[in-house]
């Protein structure tokens, strides 16, 4: 709900900041060009950031592929120098790489799992051939392979002979459960909510390249602005969940979470900027909420957080007008009736869904000069419980 209020955010301003305004064509030129410059520069950095991501990416991947066959070229020769003759392998289970898992179940090993997930099974690598060789003739069928297995929270490579639809099968099981373990924490109080984003952040490496954890995610650096008081701190939350959902909409930009969160984070980021630039987040604000809608017109928190805008907008001070009208050839209009709308179209879809939303629709109708539905609402309003610190 402060996000709304970051997007277009009237900014407690004294008489001299009017003064401020007044300056000749030539000047407000300077200043535009200036501002151009630095957002020019700001756009180029993230695309090289983001260029430099991918190419961590890509070497990672080659590094473990490098990993993998020098294992596998050990094994081999090991093998080699142990058995001066062939044998058959009755199963798959003996072939030797790394295993890279996403689930969070137990660790893919043959024999044995120590507590810090780091697991060898050396299956009779040392031992005299003779003994050996008259207590083991009827088990050829053991491996004499050396099956190494390396977790690491939630990543994991897979064995040349196991199947992919196994994979993927694991991979979505551990991603359904994670998920709904970060929904449950999202829905809890502080100390769930740190624990969630901990949770998903752990899990990053794994399921970043997924649809419905990235926006969770994203969820999840909205919730620690929202409890974290320090201002830079917040900002680089709100900066963090904003840049993994860019990523997420060169993708999937027809997921309304991704578009309803991108906002949000949009309006707290801006909660500490300059007024244009408060102003301009506004305009991005109302952008993914509208594309939210279209793609899931019966969420009622949606039309919430539109109503928050339109009342913002509705309630520009004087010194926000003026700056719209110096920027933006086309400033944005929404009118107390219009928020008042979108507060009613939440209690039509969900009577009792936010104790806020019902506050706001109290603050319209006082505005309105409705003054007994103003006190029917706040009373509606006070039979909700608080959930939230607003």
């Amino acid at each position: 709900a402060q996000a709304v209020s970051g997007a277009l955010l009237p900014a407690e301003a004294g008489d001299g900041a009017v003064s401020s305004l007044l300056l000749r064509q030539d000047e407000q030129l300077e200043v535009l060009e200036r501002l151009d410059f630095v957002v020019r520069n700001v756009v180029e950095l993230r695309k090289e950031v983001e260029e430099l991501r991918n190419s961590l990416q890509h070497l990672a991947v080659e590094i473990v592929g490098e990993v993998r066959t020098h294992l596998e070229e050990t094994q081999r020769m090991t093998r080699r120098k142990k058995f001066p003759f062939c044998r058959e392998r009755s199963d798959s289970t003996g072939s030797s790489s790394i295993y890279f898992t996403a689930s969070s179940g137990n660790a893919n090993t043959d024999d044995g799992e120590s507590e810090g997930g780091y697991s060898t099974a050396n299956a009779e690598s040392d031992y005299d051939r003779e003994s050996e060789r008259e207590s083991e003739e009827g088990e050829d069928d053991v491996s004499c392979d050396t099956v190494k297995t390396v977790r690491r929270d939630s990543l994991d490579l897979v064995t040349e002979d196991e199947s992919p639809l196994l994979l993927d099968s694991s991979l979505e099981e551990g991603l359904g459960q994670l998920l709904e373990q970060a929904d449950r924490l999202h829905s809890g109080d502080e100390q769930d909510k740190r624990e969630g984003f901990q949770l998903l952040l752990n899990n990053k490496l794994a399921y970043g390249g997924q649809q419905e954890f990235l926006w969770r995610l994203a969820r999840a650096h909205s919730d620690m602005w929202e409890l974290t008081e320090d201002a830079d701190e917040r900002r680089s939350y709100a900066a963090g969940g904003k840049e993994e959902l860019e990523l997420a909409l060169q993708k999937w930009d027809q997921s309304a979470e991704c578009h309803q969160w991108f906002a949000i984070l949009c309006g707290q980021m801006s909660e500490y900027e300059s007024i244009p630039k408060r102003i301009q987040a506004g305009y991005i604000f109302k952008e993914h909420i509208d594309k939210a809608i279209a793609l899931k017109p019966q969420d009622p928190q949606l039309y919430y957080l539109l109503g928050r805008w339109c009342y913002q907008v509705a309630h520009l001070g004087w010194l926000e007008k003026r700056t719209v009208s110096a920027l933006f050839e086309v400033p944005p209009t929404a009118t107390v009736q219009d928020a008042l709308q979108n507060f009613l179209r939440v209690e039509e879809l969900s009577p009792g869904f936010s104790k806020a939303g019902r506050v706001y629709i109290a603050k319209c109708y006082r505005d309105l000069g409705d003054s007994s539905a103003a006190l029917l609402w706040m009373d509606l309003a006070s039979e909700l419980p608080g959930n939230t610190k607003e």
